[in-house]
Order: C-alpha cells, then structure tokens, then sequence
C-alpha cells in the first residue's frame, strides 16, 4: 500500500510540475519572457505611434509653410521646408528664414509651441523606455541572482519570507551560518537584498531553481509554504539532491505522512509546537514542576511560587539547591526574567526556571506541590488550532478547559466551547474565569491578543496568563499589558525548525530566553567560573558544565573549566550574541569539528 501511495504521489506531483521547454527552464522562465516580449512588444507600438505622429506633424508644417510663403511671394525648396519646420519645433529658430505677414509668424509660433510639446513628451519616453528602464531592470536582476556561486556550501535553503523564516535567518545570521532565500517575485526579491538578505530569484516548482542554488552542497532546504507547496518542494529536491536534509512545515496532519513519502527528513506542525509550549508555561502552577523541555540532559521545567513557603524568601534563605539538588536557571515575574542569585526574593507571582534530573524535580515536588482546585481549572481563548492543541496538552495533564471562540463550527466533540465574544464577561464567566488557574490566549491577532490580555488581568489578577503573539514587535507590549508569559509563532517556530538542522543546540525557554551549548572559551580553559565572570561579561549564566558526556548540572564555580568541555548557558537573544562576539573563537571551533 505504501508503494502504491508513493506511486500516486509521484504521479501527482509530475501533473504539479512544469513541462520543461527545448531550454531546459520551466514555466517561470517562459511566463518571464512572455512578460519582458509583451512589455518590449507595448513600448514598440507606442514608440511607431509617436514617430508616426511626429512625422505627420512635420508633413503638415512643411506643407503649410510652402503656402504662407507663397503668399508672401517668396520660394523655397522642400528641403528647406522641412528645415525650417525641425528648427522651431525643437526651439532652435536660428532666424534666417522668417515669415514677414502676420498669419506666418502666428504659424510660427504653433509650430514652435505644439512641435515642442510633443518632443517633451516623446524624448523623455525614449530615453525611459529603452534607455533607463531596462538598465534599471538589469540593475535588479543583478542585485537579485538566478544563480549562487559554485563556491556555495553548507548553507540553509529558505523557501519562504514570512515571520517564521525572518526569525530563522536572524539564527542563522548570529551563528554564522550561510543562507538564501528563494523569492519568486524579481521586485520582492530586491527588496529583500536592499535589507541584507541573502536571496536569490526562482521558481519553487522548478528543478532548475534547486540546482542554481546549489542544493547538493546545501546542509538543509526548509519548506514552509502551504502543503501542497511543500510536497512539491520536496519532492523536486529530492530527485536532484538525494542526501540533503529537508525540513517541512505540515499545517494538517494529514500532510505529514505525504510529506514524508515525498522526501522530507522532519516535518513539523508548528501550530501543535506553539500550542504545546504554551501549554508547558502553563502547567506550572499549584507549586508542581513542569517539563518545558530538554537540553543537554538536563530536564528544564517551571515551578509556580504561588500557595508554597518559598514566598518572600530569596533563593539563599531556601535552601533548593542543596535541599533537592536542583539548578535553579533564573525566575520569571510577570515577563521579566532574572538570572539566579542568591538575593534574588520570590513572590507570589514568580516562576522558578529549574533544572535537574526527573529525580531531583520529583523531589521538588513532593516539597512544594499544593492541592489547590484552580489549579485544575484553565480558559482557553481561541478554537483555531493552536487553541486545539493546548486544549489536548493541559487536557492530558488532567486539567479541565473550556475554549471560548467565536466561531461555532469550530466545536469539537469531548471539548467545552463556549461560544462568544471573549470581550464579553458573561462568555468568561460561563467559561470558568472566576475559577480558573490560567488563561491561554491563541488567537492569531496580535491586536486582539493585547486587548484581552488586558482585559483578563483586570478581571482575575491573580491569573497566570499566557498569550500567543504572531510578531515579535508585539511580545514586549503583551507584557505590559499584563501577560506572565508570552511565546510568539514566529520565535517557536524557528526554534524548532533550526533544532531539527543544528542537533538541539538550542532550546528556546521564553521568547528572546535561550539556553544553548558552547564550547568552553580557550582564554577560560584552566580558569574557574568564579573568575571568569562570565555573567558580568556577557549576561550569560552558566546552567552546567558537560565534560566527557558527564553534565554537572551545579557546576562548582571553584574549579577549574576543561579544555575540552561545554558550557551550557542561558540568556536572552542579545545576550548570546554577546557571547559568540566575546568568545568567538569558541563557536568557530565548535563549527570547525562538526
């Protein structure tokens, strides 16, 4: 059965893909040069209309000149007619043929009027239209290649330019790695060069597009089209270079087993990823530590302060470290996070970003885990589906949920909707705010996002929030507008994607919060933590020390770093660019042995 879906699929997608003309291009090549031939094709006519024009006009002229000057009893040979007519037409008027009747010389100064009208309007159409418009258009095509270097290897294949990607080439920018873009659009293409990407002009449907951008020696092409677009992507790439990695976005499960079979390495579904971590941001409350990933062998998970002792205590006065053997990474409040010190004073609002083993944060919670009836309860707002699979994560945490959307269609069987305007407080109402532990906010405008994130925290500000912003821009502002957490599409979404190609070098925690792997510098080796002063140079905290595939998840800052160990850090984006521009040297390295 496999092979016979494989065998459809191939068929399909052959129907999708350009009959390749005697040239060997595909169909964005001809309909290119349809273009440019209908184009030269308009500017032609309109050039013969103009010249016809003009020669008319000077027919016309000379002819009328002969009889005025008949008139005035004076003689003069074609020849000269037309002289005459070009030199005040152009407002040359070199004076010496010149009409002595009034009717003359009012003909002259028609001549010299309408003569000069219209080469104001025929010249500069010439010189535009065959002269600057296609060095302009030249310019671009140079300013955005159908062709990348033969030079070109290791690089990353982008095949869209839309947030998620943008976030994407930004990580590749501060590791280092090269790109392109592949655009469609020779204007759009442009544009994009003018802002410093690396882009190059083709069509995603054609196998040519692929091999100008040097696919074989490529390390990874990422589809994020629509499926249907992807599998298509796929499927060419895979004919050409079948050993390249190509990572998928699939927006119905359904596509990701076609997508699969048309040749991608990974697919992700970035609405599930989004609606997981959102999820994972949430279940951290009631005290019980939540797993919001891993990293490096540690488990990384979040801890609410709220309803346990640890509130109005500082990190050193309770004891987490040396009681369960924890790592305690930093605490969240309220979308500001600071680094772990031992002054730092929880509340009731902090979130404790913890790592350890599953032993180590199951004896955290049998500390600090409350039995609190909120804690089971959460609103979720927005039925799409990122709302969906939030609904499915805390639902299989036992936790109990309604969703509140304005769209009836958009129920599920075995889900509690509340159908209505989350703006309305009876629709929260009904859907449990007043008893709720968490909101989780998913709609896909950001506008709306920070409208009821205000409005949820005026109503209930004991609740954890949790809101979904589709533009990074925007996440700042949802924390002031009360938000305790904030995962935007496009920054989960590119972590994702570059943790499939790099080996989870990095694990995104918050938005613009990694924690991330680096060789430990060369001006560090033999140098102990306590003096390096990595934080203060760099912002980065030290989280653990990996030597010879053994994490020491509370690295003793009193002894010495190995030559050949990894650090592994957390900080915001700056921060870790901070650390590369520091350490540089130290990426390089890493680069250099993979």
């Amino acid at each position: 059965m496999l092979k016979s879906l494989g065998a459809t699929l191939l068929q399909v997608t052959q129907r999708l893909r350009p009959e390749d003309g005697p040239s060997g291009s595909g169909h964005y090549d001809r309909a290119e040069f349809a273009a440019r031939r209908t184009e030269r094709r308009r500017r032609r006519k309109t050039f013969i209309v103009l010249t016809v024009v003009f020669v008319v006009m000077v027919g016309v002229f000379s002819g009328l000149f002969h009889e005025l000057m008949d008139r005035e009893g004076r003689s003069f040979s074609w020849p000269t007619s037309i002289y005459w007519t070009l030199t005040t037409m152009t407002t040359l008027g070199f004076g010496d043929i010149t009409f002595e009747s009034d009717a003359g010389r009012i003909f002259s100064v028609v001549v010299l009027l309408s003569g000069s009208t219209f080469l104001l309007v025929m010249l500069p159409f010439v010189f535009i239209q065959f002269v600057f418009i296609p060095w302009m258009n030249e310019r671009d095509r140079r300013r955005a290649p159908r062709k990348l270097p033969s030079s070109t290897t290791g690089h990353v294949i982008v095949t869209a330019t839309g947030p998620v990607e943008e976030a994407l080439i930004d990580r590749a920018d501060q590791a280092e790695v090269p790109y392109v873009v592949i655009v469609e659009d020779v204007d759009a293409a442009g544009r994009f060069h003018d802002e410093g990407r690396t882009v190059m002009v083709g069509a995603l449907d054609d196998p040519n597009t692929y091999i100008n951008a040097r696919v074989d020696q490529a390390a990874v092409v990422v589809a994020t089209q629509n499926d249907q677009t992807n599998t298509n992507i796929a499927f060419t790439v895979r004919e050409i270079a079948p050993n390249v990695d190509i990572v998928a976005s699939a927006n119905s499960p359904a596509s990701v087993d076609i997508l699969e079979i048309a040749g991608a390495d990974s697919v992700v579904q970035l609405g599930e990823i989004l609606g997981e971590a959102m999820a994972a941001r949430t279940l951290g409350v009631g005290g019980r530590s939540h797993r919001i990933g891993a990293f490096a062998g540690l488990q990384i998970a979040e801890a609410g302060a709220a309803g346990t002792d640890l509130i109005d205590h500082t990190l050193a006065e309770s004891r987490l470290r040396a009681r369960f053997g924890v790592g305690i990474i930093g605490v969240w409040d309220r979308g500001k996070f600071e680094v772990a010190t031992a002054d730092t004073r929880l509340r009731d609002s902090s979130m404790l970003l913890l790592a350890g083993t599953d032993d180590q944060l199951a004896a955290y919670d049998r500390e600090f885990v409350t039995a609190s009836p909120k804690a089971t309860k959460a609103v979720i707002i927005g039925g799409g589906r990122v709302g969906r699979a939030v609904g499915r994560a805390i639902g299989d945490e036992g936790i109990e949920f309604s969703i509140v959307d304005k769209l009836a269609e958009r129920q599920r069987d075995g889900v509690r909707y509340v159908i209505g305007d989350a703006a309305d407080r009876e629709i929260l109402e009904e859907a449990g705010i007043d008893d709720a532990a968490a909101v989780l906010i998913t709609t896909h405008d950001d506008n709306v996002n920070v409208y009821l994130t205000r409005y949820c925290r005026g109503l209930r500000p004991d609740v954890r929030i949790v809101s979904r912003a589709r533009l990074d821009r925007n996440v700042s502002t949802l924390y002031r507008a009360g938000a305790d957490a904030v995962l935007s599409y496009a920054g989960t979404g590119s972590a994702a994607i570059w943790n499939h190609f790099r080996g989870d070098e990095t694990l995104l925690v918050a938005h613009g919060l990694n924690i991330f792997r680096a060789p430990v510098p060369r001006e560090l080796v033999g140098r102990t933590l306590a003096e390096a002063h990595v934080y203060r140079r760099t912002q980065c905290n030290v989280v653990a020390v990996e030597t010879d595939g053994v994490i020491s998840g509370n690295p003793d800052a009193h002894a010495p770093l190995p030559a050949s160990g990894e650090l592994i850090l957390v900080g915001t984006d700056e921060a870790e660019a901070k650390f590369s521009d520091v350490y540089a040297h130290a990426r390089r390295r890493r680069r250099q042995a993979e």
